[in-house]
């Protein structure tokens, strides 16, 4: 039976949303940009079936930067998108729990080998061996609170259901670790709540002022926050559920962020973002033996797979194209698809945002396309051709 109502169909695609989040083994083979400009190409993606309704992607080189956009942000209006519009940001958000937790670990109030039984002993003893250092790379074991039927179960009987984010990890409490920290890789949102409760507890300073303090300030981003609820400021790109035939729904404001919380409930810009990432990748907000600590890579993907192959650092991942490196992160959630990265001097950087969610449980072949576009973005940038 089709679900008619506004938020239904939204709804019940909360389970794809949350259960897409263990990593995609396929690599897209990345297509050639010689024919195709990236203006054609990202018309061409949003324009084809299923497509997203808008899309816009921010690339900077030094002081130039060229901003690329397709579609609309507003299937309502038909406004087109804008950088300083704002959207969920989704995983990216992680990003910003590595950059506040390395931050803390440049100033000495966190280690990397600290425990969660020194820092959180309020959390279940199995889980005590568990180091921050393994949280950031996803190597901790830590079951997913976002896969727990009691969690689900309420996100689904009121997607704006208010948590209290700093108990999310209760709802897995009762579940031992999925395999011995530090022998295995898997994707979980439990980390970065564990990542931005050790801020906390070292800190005794609420998670959401630690963002402000050490990465909003520093890097000037004037237009990013971490709300709870599931408003979001003007102007906005429009999040869409996008399953033809049905028209695009927009799902922007179904789902509260205190259930997501560190682990992906930041709301930015794309131009926040670039100015973000340019200064996360090149290690501006702590020293280089930090950032040495930090690019040391273990085999794992980002969620939902980044552009050619990739690897896990700790709250960072590194994407090897077919044209060199970039650092970076992407995010899928209801509505969003995001992929931050940079040269890891940060000079360079690509910001690539579309208005549904993309992932390997929802559209495999789709995501492949969009890698693929992803690529031969990178592959302008670091041949000098993006600005």
């Amino acid at each position: 039976m089709p679900l008619r109502h506004p938020r239904l169909r939204a709804v019940s695609v909360l389970a794809v949303c949350l259960a897409a989040l263990s990593p995609a083994t396929a690599v897209a083979r990345a297509g050639s940009a010689g024919h195709d400009s990236l203006q054609h190409q990202l018309d061409a993606f949003v324009r084809g079936p299923g497509g997203p309704p808008g899309a816009i992607a921010v690339l900077r080189d030094g002081d130039r930067t060229r901003v690329l956009r397709a579609g609309v942000a507003d299937v309502r209006t038909g406004r087109p998108p804008h950088a300083d519009d704002h959207m969920r940001i989704a995983s990216t958000a992680k990003a910003f729990s590595g950059a506040v937790a390395l931050t803390l670990v440049d100033h000495r109030a966190l280690r990397l080998d600290d425990t969660l039984r020194e820092r959180l002993p309020q959390l279940p003893s199995a889980w005590g061996s568990v180091t921050l250092r393994q949280l950031l790379n996803h190597t901790s074991g830590l079951p997913d609170f976002s896969q727990s039927p009691a969690f689900l179960a309420e996100l689904r009987a009121d997607p704006r259901h208010h948590f209290d984010s700093r108990r999310l990890l209760d709802y897995v409490a009762g579940k031992p670790l999925g395999f011995e920290p530090g022998t295995r890789y898997r994707y979980s949102n439990s980390d970065n709540i564990a990542v931005a409760l050790m801020a906390e507890a070292a800190t005794r300073t609420p998670y959401e002022e630690l963002l402000r303090r050490l990465v909003y300030r520093p890097l000037y981003l004037r237009s990013t926050s971490l709300p709870q609820g599931y408003r979001m400021p003007e102007p906005y790109l429009h999040g869409y559920d996008v399953s033809p035939p049905a028209p695009p729904e927009d799902v922007s404001e179904v789902i509260g962020m205190s259930g997501v919380w560190a682990s992906g409930g930041i709301v930015s810009t794309p131009a926040d973002m670039t100015r973000f990432i340019r200064g996360y990748a090149g290690g501006r907000l702590y020293g280089p033996r930090v950032v040495e600590q930090q690019r040391q890579w273990v085999a794992g993907a980002s969620e939902p797979t980044g552009p050619g192959r990739n690897t896990a650092g700790l709250g960072i991942f590194r994407y090897d194209t077919r044209c060199g490196v970039v650092l970076g992160h992407t995010g899928n959630t209801l509505g969003y698809t995001q992929l931050i990265a940079a040269t890891p001097d940060g000079r360079r950087s690509l910001t690539f945002s579309v208005t549904t969610q993309i992932n390997r449980t929802a559209d495999a072949e789709k995501l492949k396309r969009m890698r693929a576009i992803q690529e031969n973005f990178v592959c302008a940038l670091l041949n000098g051709k993006a600005a």
